[in-house]
Formats: structure tokens, C-alpha cells, sequence
């Protein structure tokens, strides 16, 4: 009988299918235990299942493991994942860690993981995929590739000497800012912030910006001042305004400091509104264009990838300046519209007046009401001089309005994919 292998980076992120077929999540990760004088054991895969939860899913519910897909019994627990003590999760902890070759050929990294079923239908960790230090000066070099058994090396750590996070933050590349989010949160606490210090940026301002508040707070407090004014510059001005609103004056005015100057205005004019009213909960960088621009040209700046889709379904066309606060508000034209129109017509020429913008004083109340009433995904603010100050999105009243709690809160319900009755299931059977 022949043995089977599966890479644990390629099996992150394969769909995890019941007997019938039906698609119950996404493999996110691999669960071992250490043995004193054997490879570790794999004793289940931690999945995620609708409503971003991830649960555990004992290996003895496992059917069948392939690269492109996992085959479960059906019978799953629905409790969110809590890792215990001695537990070992292989793409969060193992990725990216140091090793020394037993042979004395000296260190590497441990780059990806094979688990191997044995004949009694049990998976061990097999091959390590390595890579040793690079030989080469240049800056675009690799070190060179080996496989080796467990057996053939040690792990050994000096004191204040971190894992590299490198890989594992490369096979977070493709996941949306809201899943980064929650599986940076299922981290333990110090591998989550060596996580934090290796993501780009803007990565991880936009998984910052789907964390609740104190979470923010946490990460960045972790990171030094000048990383976290950088975090903060790629973070959306009102989301940038919410975080350094839940820190002591005196800090939030240190990283305010050290931010782009540009960046930083955005963000005070922010602080001076109150955070239930239409200034603090507004973007000040919402598409605003003259009303000599055309349809081709405003078409062309709502396709930026980067934009957000609330954002992107209208432009603001005032008297200049055109940057906020702006020149006197003319009025709105909203995506739809100007598809009904050449791409030579000018924005002028087909404003939508109707509808009277919000002061920048009007309650968070007031500003859900309007959107709901005139079936709006976003709403212009203006100062008293009638000036465009920003504007409110959808997503930005609907995380005011949910409880604090709305990200853990919702996993509480049971996900419709996962038979109620799987809730009995002891996790770790």
C-alpha cells in the first residue's frame, strides 16, 4: 500500500465537502501534537465554515485528504476553535520556522509540511520542505531547496530569537481584508503581532479596519510608533479617526505626529465631529469632480480596484476646490445613471439635486433613515457653508448601529451547511 502525501500550504484554503457533496468551508490550517521519539501527529484540520467561524474538525471525521479537496463525514462541531495546550498549528506555527539539520550542515527554514497517512489510516508529518540560507549577495536571491524527514533535524530557538512569519504571511496573500482578519485573530497572541510586523502596510490596514476596536488598539500598541503612523496613513481617514479615538489624547496626538501631514488633517478634521453624528462617521475622500468633467472620466476613477464599492456608486460634483472641504456642493450623479449617458455628456448636465445632503451635526439615526428611505448606499455631508466635507457609506452606519460584539456575536448561530445535530459531537473525539 502505497503512502499518502499532501503538502499542507497547497491544502489551505480546499474546500471541505460532506458525503453528499455539499460544501461545508475551507481548510485553514492543520492541528499536530508533538511525540517524544515519533513525528507529530495530526489529530484534525481547522476549518472554516460560514459566517468566517472556524471550527475544529477531528481527523477521524476525515474521509478523504487530496490537494484539491476534503471529504468529511458530515458530522462536524460548530463550537468555534480554542486551541489547547500542546497543540501545534502547522501554517500559523510551523511555516517559516528554524530548524538545524541533524547532519550538522547547519540551519533552514521550514518552508511547507507534508502529512503522510499510514497503513492504519492515521497522518503523520512526514517530509519538511526547506530552505537553507542564501549563498548569493544579491537581494533577489533564494537560498537553495532540500527535503528532509523529521527525524532529520532539530528545532531549536535562541532566547529572544522570533520565527520568521515570511511564509506564513505569503499564504495569507489571497485572502480577502474581512477572512484575513478573523484568522489573524485565531493566532496565538505573540505569533499574531510577528504576523502583524511582516504584512505590508496596506494588508494590514485593511484586515486592521474588519477587527473590533480593542483588537486595533492591541496590534497597534504592539508595533513601534513609526510603523504604526505608517498603518494608519493606509488606513481609510474614518477608520484611522475611530482608532486613535480609543487611545489617551496624549498617544493619539504622538502618532497623529508622525503621520504623512496630509494624511494626519484628514484624520483631525475627523476627531472634531462626534462618533454618533454624520462628520464621524463620514470618509473625507469621496469622488468629487467638476461639472465640466465627463461620464468617461468619472467612469474611469470609480474603477479603481482600491476604491471602495460604497464609495464608487456615486461622484460629488462641486464648485472647486475639489478636494474636502470643497467648493459649494452641486449635487450628485450616481453610478447608474451615468450608464444611461454617452461617455462625452457632462456631469452638469445630468446632476441629481433632489435630494438635500446632511449636515455634518445630523445623528447617526438620522443618517440611517435617509439611506434606508431613498434606497442609498452612501450620502453626502456638507459644512454650513454648504461645502462638501465627505461622505457616508452604508458599511459605515451599519458598524455603528451593530453591537460592538456583531464580528463574534453572529458566529454564535450555527452555519445552515452544518447539520444541527452535530453539536453534541465532543471536539476532540
Amino acid at each position: 500500500m502505497s503512502t499518502q502525501r499532501v503538502f499542507v500550504a497547497r491544502l489551505s484554503g480546499c474546500s471541505v465537502f460532506d458525503p453528499a457533496g455539499d460544501r461545508l468551508g475551507r481548510v485553514r490550517d492543520v492541528v499536530v501534537i508533538y511525540r517524544k521519539d515519533d513525528p507529530p501527529r495530526v489529530i484534525g484540520l481547522v476549518v472554516e465554515i460560514p459566517g468566517r467561524r472556524h471550527v475544529f474538525v477531528s481527523i477521524g471525521r476525515v474521509t478523504s485528504i487530496a490537494t484539491g479537496q476534503v471529504i468529511t463525514t458530515g458530522l462536524i462541531n460548530v463550537r468555534r476553535f480554542q486551541q489547547r495546550g500542546g497543540e501545534v498549528r502547522v501554517m500559523a506555527e510551523l511555516l517559516g520556522r528554524k530548524v538545524y539539520l541533524n547532519d550538522g550542515s547547519g540551519t533552514a527554514v521550514i518552508e511547507d509540511v507534508a502529512i503522510e497517512r499510514n497503513r492504519l489510516g492515521e497522518w503523520d508529518v512526514g517530509q519538511l520542505f526547506l530552505r537553507r540560507p542564501r549563498t548569493s549577495a544579491s537581494p533577489f536571491a533564494k537560498g537553495p531547496t532540500t527535503f528532509a524527514s523529521w527525524q532529520d533535524v532539530r528545532e531549536q530557538q535562541n532566547p529572544g530569537e522570533a520565527q520568521s512569519a515570511e511564509q506564513l504571511v505569503a499564504t495569507y496573500s489571497d485572502l480577502k481584508p474581512a477572512d484575513l482578519a478573523n484568522t489573524l485573530l485565531d493566532l496565538p497572541d505573540d505569533r499574531l503581532i510577528e504576523v502583524a510586523e511582516e504584512l505590508p502596510d496596506d494588508r494590514l490596514a485593511d484586515a486592521l479596519e474588519e477587527m473590533p476596536e480593542e483588537e486595533q488598539v492591541h496590534i497597534l500598541e504592539a508595533l513601534g510608533d513609526e510603523r504604526a503612523a505608517d498603518i494608519l496613513d493606509a488606513m481609510e481617514p474614518d477608520d484611522a479617526a475611530d482608532l486613535l479615538g480609543q487611545l489617551p489624547e496624549e498617544r493619539s496626538e504622538e502618532l497623529l505626529d508622525l503621520m504623512e501631514p496630509e494624511e494626519a488633517e484628514d484624520v483631525r478634521a475627523l476627531l472634531k465631529y462626534g462618533p454618533d453624528t454624520a462628520g464621524g462617521l463620514m470618509t473625507s475622500e469621496p469622488i468629487v469632480l467638476s461639472a465640466d468633467a465627463t461620464v468617461a472620466e468619472a467612469l474611469a476613477l470609480i474603477r479603481r480596484h482600491e476604491l471602495h464599492p460604497a464609495l464608487a456608486a456615486a461622484v460629488f460634483v462641486t464648485l472647486p476646490p475639489y478636494e474636502t472641504p470643497t467648493g459649494r456642493l452641486l449635487g450628485t450623479v450616481h453610478f447608474q445613471r451615468m450608464l444611461r449617458y454617452p461617455p462625452h455628456e457632462r456631469l452638469g448636465a445630468i446632476i441629481d439635486d433632489t435630494l438635500d445632503p446632511l449636515p455634518a451635526s445630523a445623528s447617526a439615526a438620522e443618517v440611517a433613515r435617509l439611506l434606508a428611505s431613498y434606497n442609498l448606499v452612501s450620502v453626502p455631508v456638507v459644512d454650513q457653508a454648504h461645502r462638501l466635507v465627505g461622505a457616508v457609506s452604508i458599511d459605515d452606519v451599519l458598524d455603528y448601529l451593530l453591537p460592538d460584539d456583531w464580528r463574534s456575536h453572529g458566529e454564535s448561530q450555527p452555519a445552515p451547511t452544518v447539520p444541527a445535530t452535530t453539536a453534541a459531537i465532543p471536539r476532540r473525539s
